[in-house]
């Protein structure tokens, strides 16, 4: 059974009071009161949805029967109106840039697709000048050669995540009751399976339920999951945790890491596209993965942040909706 709210019940009362007011005689002034009383309400997190079912209750409740009913919509539409504004304005403000949203991501898929052709070019001619002339090149004309051949590789890499990033920002979610446990499992035994050589310890804590897409909360443990991976090659004894605790009544989640590490000073940098705490030299990468992580916790309406120091590891907090 929910409990009341005694914030909406109270507003509920002084409403009510300030129609009742009103409808008696008060005229403006009550009706200013009322409108007020609604500016309050809002400023403290209900919204316009929930304030006018509050405002409807509560001219039930003083005019009950004594009004025509098409008396009382009148009334209700007339004392909505400024909410009304706000919210449409809101709304078209929302749709703009919604629009302007759609618009950046469809360019940018396009100019990662664009990209590609002149790419595969640089690769495959490279190639064949690395393989038809392997005779006559210097060690240094090689070199030259593998540092061409890397570098396109690391662009194809890059093109890769901007098109999973902007997939997963245009892909409808599909909720459903997802193991995310089963799912970090899963790759960390992938990761292990790549390079056999590395030796990671990983705690994986049962049953971490959510009501997610799958598919992307997969995603997500391939990048976080991957980033403990990478950052923890120079340690000696690797480790990697994955679990949840309880903050304020909510489930919030975690990977952690015993890794690198990084100063908190650069946290603001962390999920921004484009920006890395590290040297590509130190630790390869595209520099979307973590910005792709956040655009996938907030789809599904949570948040992440992090909390390191340099050498002593990293640990990623997020929360999705519970299942």
């Amino acid at each position: 059974m929910t409990r009341p709210d005694p914030k909406r019940a109270q507003l509920e009362h002084e409403y009510s009071t300030a129609l009742r007011d009103c409808v008696a005689g008060g005229g403006e002034l009550a009706l200013s009161h009322a409108y007020e009383l609604g500016r309050m309400a809002a400023g403290t997190g209900i919204g316009v949805v929930e304030l006018a079912a509050i405002h409807d209750n509560a001219l039930k409740e003083v005019l009950g029967d004594a009004a025509p009913p098409d008396e009382v919509d009148q009334f209700f539409a007339e004392a909505l109106s400024p909410y009304e504004m706000t919210h449409r304005g809101f709304r078209e403000a929302n749709e703009r840039l919604e629009s302007a949203v759609r618009e950046l991501e469809a360019f940018s898929y396009s100019v990662s697709h664009d990209l590609r052709a002149p790419l595969r070019t640089i690769s495959a001619f490279t190639q064949a000048l690395a393989e038809d002339l392997r005779h006559q090149l210097d060690e240094r004309s090689r070199d030259h050669l593998r540092r061409v051949l890397a570098a396109a590789a690391r662009m194809s890499d890059l093109i890769d995540a901007l098109l999973e990033l902007s997939r997963i920002s245009r892909s409808q979610l599909g909720r459903h009751r997802v193991d995310m446990s089963a799912i970090a499992v899963s790759v960390i035994e992938e990761l292990r399976r790549r390079d056999v050589t590395r030796r990671l310890g990983a705690t994986v804590a049962p049953d971490l339920i959510v009501e997610a897409d799958g598919r992307l909360v997969r995603i997500l443990f391939d990048n976080l999951i991957g980033n403990a991976w990478k950052f923890t090659a120079q340690v000696v004894s690797p480790h990697v945790e994955i679990g949840s605790i309880l903050s304020d009544g909510e489930q919030v989640f975690f990977v952690r890491d015993n890794g690198a590490g990084f100063d908190m000073a650069f946290a603001e940098r962390l999920f921004a596209p484009f920006q890395r705490l590290h040297s590509d030299r130190d630790y390869a990468g595209t520099g979307i993965g973590l910005a792709t992580v956040r655009r996938i916790v907030e789809r599904h309406g949570g948040r992440i942040w992090a909390d390191s120091a340099p050498g002593a590891g990293a640990t990623f907090y997020f929360t999705l909706p519970p299942a």
